[in-house]
């Protein structure tokens, strides 16, 4: 069977995973696929910093071997306390009964969780099994999951199958984290599934808000999901340099510390 090139790339990464290192001749072997359709692959990959091109083959990057097995119990665990205080700002951008979009993200989730202690009519449209399970009981809150792959250590749905789904609502505001934020890059992170669905959330948005805790903060990840001009807000838990928040004001964010 056909795959696309998102699921191609996935299955390299996986593999890649599993052995750290491969010839693009025992990649074409597994996967199916050319070889040279596989060196074209990895060129691109190796650009986004998912691996490293070897003669003949590819290896995995040390980074994106953290990043993969970092799975959403462990990152949940992580600045609990300061994703809550993003959360608490976050809220003061909503609004009766609007339409928000939150991502599969542990810090959209502490969200959810202060939503469900407020009195507010809205509906939330959201990638992450979690946070629509925090949500599912509250009278005043319509949850709206989006379809998509469920995969071994995740908590998000992924791939591309909610995008008709998308393409029906309007979405006031999407809060949305990453694995890392640079002004250069923007908001990357390191699954492609997941990137390819939230670079369609970001397009239906009419407000773009990035919840970032400190340690993400001049981090780049695999791949880009939402530029720096797309963004609207950030909100982070630490004050950010000068001249870092300068040029953020410069692309017109509106940069908050939740202190």
């Amino acid at each position: 069977m056909k795959m696309f090139v998102t699921e191609r790339r996935n299955k390299i990464m996986e593999l890649l995973h599993d052995k750290q290192r491969l010839t693009v001749k025992e990649l074409s072997e597994q996967i199916g696929v050319s070889e040279a359709t596989l060196r074209t692959d990895l060129n691109k990959m190796e650009k986004n910093g998912l691996l490293t091109r070897t003669h003949g083959g590819a290896m995995l990057n040390q980074q994106s071997e953290v990043d993969y097995d970092t799975s959403f119990s462990v990152r949940e665990k992580q600045n609990r306390k300061e994703k809550s205080l993003i959360a608490k700002e976050a809220f003061q951008f909503i609004e009766e009964k609007q339409c928000i979009l939150l991502d599969a993200s542990s810090t959209a989730l502490e969200l959810a969780r202060y939503l469900n202690e407020q009195m507010i009519r809205l509906t939330v449209v959201t990638s992450g099994i979690q946070t629509a399970l925090e949500l599912k009981d509250n009278p005043n809150i319509t949850v709206i999951l989006i379809g998509g792959v469920v995969t071994k250590g995740s908590t998000t749905m992924e791939g591309t199958l909610g995008v008709e789904l998308l393409n029906k609502l309007n979405i006031d505001i999407l809060f949305t984290s990453a694995n890392g934020f640079s002004v250069e890059n923007g908001m990357t992170d390191f699954n492609l599934y997941e990137v390819e669905l939230k670079q369609h959330m970001v397009k239906k948005a009419q407000k773009i808000v990035a919840v970032i805790d400190h340690s993400k903060i001049g981090v780049t990840s695999s791949a880009p999901f939402a530029s720096t001009d797309q963004i609207d807000v950030l909100i982070t838990n630490d004050s950010i340099d000068s001249d870092t928040e300068r040029i953020l004001v410069n692309h017109n964010i509106q940069v908050i510390s939740a202190l």
